[in-house]
């Protein structure tokens, strides 16, 4: 089955938007934006909440077509995620991860949905983002090619690609974004939490592997409304770093001598709380093509988040505050977030 041209006019108000995984951080920041701009949203989602209006599984294949009546836009953010890999099996990320993002794909193409965003994952880079030791820091771009090292980066690199063999085969518009961390929890890592405060450390990632939700819900909204001009990308939602790629090999042995060079005014603000830089840094996430062909401007990064501190600001955006914690699991667990595989 091969599309029909459309009139891809995203400016009428009856233009009705599908949000998977409504019931989530990024689910349910997008109904709230968007019901907010007075759209016709439908969200979906395993879990009941006051953003969620069809209660189903995207496994599902007639669940799926029957939410898709009527849709223009698909922003399809559900998902199983790193948290679950040690409490969820390898077929559970296959059902949902892959099997869901089909049904999605092909009733959207028989609904002839004009936009589609599938929410993808840095954590696709995988062992990419590991340089060997005495290696520069990894310079992360969409060029970089994925390596996935758990069931959740190989199920979510393999969704990408049906978004690709949509668009090629059938000109289902499709864009994908890889974003990095905006969830508030805490590490997983015992080590790094027993090394760093909370606020310490997410601030720190600003740098190069966190972005803020706000801006991961504008990154969205752009990306459903290019599609149909874009056909097709994939693109890297994070933080703008302050960081160039002749910085890389100083960053993974000497971090605060290149954070100082950028962002000095971090030192004060640091000291007076008593945190600290990372000693390295690994890999830096470069968002780059998301900013030039998405027209993408994030609000928050490394730099503005300081200077917020130092009037006496949070570091959480208002959409953060909002929405809060939420966890990956309905029950708790005695060391750190959830379990760790």
């Amino acid at each position: 089955m091969r599309r029909k041209e459309f009139d891809f006019n995203f400016s009428a108000r009856v233009m009705k938007i599908l949000v998977t995984g409504s019931s989530g951080h990024l689910g349910e920041a997008l109904v709230r934006t968007l019901q907010a701009e007075h759209r016709e949203v439908i969200g979906i989602d395993l879990s009941p909440s006051p953003f969620t209006h069809r209660l189903g599984s995207i496994a599902d294949r007639a669940f799926v077509k029957s939410c898709l009546r009527g849709v223009r836009v698909v922003l399809h953010t559900a998902t199983l995620h790193k948290p679950h890999v040690a409490t969820h099996s390898r077929q559970d990320f296959v059902d949902t991860n892959i099997t869901g993002t089909l049904n999605l794909l092909e009733e959207a193409l028989s609904a002839e949905v004009q936009s589609f965003v599938f929410t993808s994952t840095t954590s696709v880079f995988g062992d990419a983002l590991v340089p060997p030791p005495g290696a520069p820091a990894a310079w992360v771009t969409e060029d970089v090619i994925p390596i996935p090292k758990n069931i959740y980066g190989v199920t979510k690199a393999a969704a990408e690609d049906l978004c690709q063999l949509f668009f090629r085969n059938h000109k289902l518009p499709c864009v994908v974004l890889r974003t990095s961390r905006f969830f508030p929890e805490e590490d997983d890592n015992e080590h790094v939490r027993s090394q760093f405060a909370d606020e310490n450390l997410k601030l720190n990632e600003f740098l190069y592997r966190r972005v803020e939700i706000e801006d991961v819900v504008s990154a969205h909204v752009l990306a459903y409304r290019q599609a149909p001009v874009l056909g097709f990308g994939k693109y890297i939602i994070s933080a703008t770093t302050p960081f160039s790629r002749d910085d890389v090999q100083t960053l993974r042995v000497n971090a605060p001598e290149v954070v100082r060079r950028y962002v000095p005014e971090y030192e004060a603000e640091y000291a007076r709380r008593g945190w600290k830089m990372d000693e390295g840094i690994g890999r830096v996430y470069v968002n780059e093509k998301a900013r030039r062909e998405l027209d993408w401007q994030p609000r928050y990064d490394f730099r503005s988040l300081v200077a917020t501190l130092a009037a006496g600001g949070e570091l959480r955006s208002p959409m953060a505050k909002i929405i809060g914690a939420k966890g990956y699991h309905e029950k708790a667990f005695s060391k750190g977030p959830y379990p760790v595989e």
